[in-house]
């Protein structure tokens, strides 16, 4: 899948399944831009064919009703929707 990667200060793998119209999608994109966190996203509604298939397998994998956005942090924690206090809390330490 081809991603998106915003420079900033690394706190471990960051990526962020979202799509482009979703206002909580963007909120989250500005979070992390504030916060200066390097991060990974992917705008699953810009996608076509079979590599939209495998973003929403792997999206499915993280959060089982593909809701967005979906943040998830070194491969272990797993954050559905907006959520400012655990985002923070996660990426701010």
């Amino acid at each position: 899948m081809k991603s998106t990667h915003v420079p900033g200060t690394n706190r471990g793998k960051v990526f962020m399944f979202a799509i482009s119209t979703c206002v909580w999608c963007r909120k989250t994109k500005r979070l992390l831009k504030a916060l200066g966190v390097a991060h990974e996203f992917i705008d699953v509604d810009l996608l076509e064919g079979e590599e939209k298939a495998r973003a929403v397998a792997e999206l499915r994998r993280w959060n089982p009703r593909a809701s967005y956005p979906t943040l998830v942090i070194d491969e272990k924690i797993c954050i559905r929707g907006y959520d400012e206090r655990r985002i923070r809390e996660e990426l701010e330490s």
